[in-house]
């Protein structure tokens, strides 16, 4: 699904979260949680988040997520010039029950002009990113990069309840042994 459908189904849900569901705004864990267990029973890959959400590195989608036919129930982001952005990236997350996010992953931006634009509108460095951009100048192929929570994979193949039970090093605030 994609997060647009996601914000949807948890809008029009009936549950009480303790986080509102909303266009721009990133997935709760209790959002991922009740989306994966309770909605799709089952894993569930959530697609095309705001670009506002993520990194500069990742692919804007060359559509709008906006496909939605009650879109205008959903709030977007809001540019500095007053107009509203519904530009989605190419991501995915991958959101498994009683766990939540468990995987995550994005095409990365291989547009050297849009990297550039991307790197400004973020208020970002372009001197200290220039090595970056850089392996855009020279060539460069569609390309993307996928991550997943290690301990979270323990936590959900073991069936432990709390991700600390399944860190070999826990260190938490308060914690002193």
């Amino acid at each position: 699904m994609t997060y647009t459908e996601a914000i949807e189904i948890l809008r029009k849900s009936g549950e009480k979260f303790e986080f509102e569901p909303k266009w721009g705004q990133g997935l709760q864990s209790e959002h991922e949680k009740w989306l994966a267990g309770t909605y799709c029973k089952g894993p569930v890959f959530v697609t095309d988040y705001p670009a506002s959400l993520k990194p500069f590195y990742m692919r804007k989608n060359d559509y709008s997520s906006s496909s939605s036919s009650s879109s205008t129930t959903l709030s977007a982001t809001t540019t500095a010039d007053g107009t509203e952005d519904r530009t989605t990236v190419a991501c995915v997350d991958l959101l498994v029950p009683g766990i939540g996010e468990l995987m995550g992953g994005s095409l990365r931006e291989e547009r050297l002009e849009v990297l550039q634009r991307q790197i400004q509108e973020f208020g970002l460095d372009q001197e200290e990113y220039q090595w970056y951009m850089d392996l855009r100048k020279f060539g460069t192929v569609p390309h993307g990069g996928w991550g997943i929570g290690f301990e979270r994979y323990i936590l959900m193949v073991t069936g432990m309840d709390n991700v600390r039970d399944v860190i070999p090093f826990p260190r938490y605030i308060h914690h002193k042994n």
